[in-house]
């Protein structure tokens, strides 16, 4: 399983294979009735604008971290490791990402109760239709669904402001505790 997060870590081609997989088998499920050449063109319009996006993700984080883009994976792996780099290269590189991405998620933080509040709004207007309807047996699901997606949103991004306040703490000299 290491191998195979790792692989994912590294590859473009990989992330491209298992995009393409999942939406071809997602768009399956939602419209069984289509023919499955279909499908597949499906899958490789949704997998070519995932990419463009992780693409365009991979080269603004290598500007910042002023390495190259490939090497924003192996330094993002040594980040949720917690894993200080020796090279004072590599270390200065390791600086100026974990900066940006701090910086990033700070910025984003301002616009965080108006996404999870537009979310509250979606599950619950699915709850209105579904009471007006007479069916909530969807609606009830897919407002878990959204609840959890937020949930799990707010415990990914608390993680991972950890992690890059103790790599900063860390590279500015300052051992910090394990668990802060």
């Amino acid at each position: 399983m290491r191998a195979l997060k790792r692989r994912l870590d590294r590859s473009l081609t990989a992330q491209a294979i298992l995009i393409f997989m999942l939406t071809a088998a997602v768009t399956a499920l939602l419209r069984p009735g289509e023919h499955p050449a279909w499908w597949a063109v499906k899958g490789g319009l949704y997998t070519g604008i995932a990419m463009a996006f992780v693409v365009a993700q991979r080269r603004r984080a290598g500007r910042a971290a002023g390495t190259d883009p490939r090497k924003v994976a192996d330094l993002n792996h040594r980040i949720r490791h917690r894993e200080v780099p020796r090279d004072p290269e590599e270390r200065a590189s390791m600086r100026r990402l974990v900066t940006a991405q701090l910086r990033q998620m700070e910025r984003g933080s301002r616009w965080l109760p108006y996404w999870l509040g537009f979310m509250g709004l979606i599950a619950v207007g699915t709850l209105v239709l579904g009471t007006t309807t007479g069916s909530m047996a969807l609606p009830l699901f897919f407002a878990a669904g959204v609840l959890a997606f937020c949930c799990w949103v707010l415990w990914a991004r608390h993680i991972a402001m950890d992690r890059f306040r103790y790599m900063r703490s860390a590279l500015s000299g300052r051992t910090p505790a394990r668990g802060s």
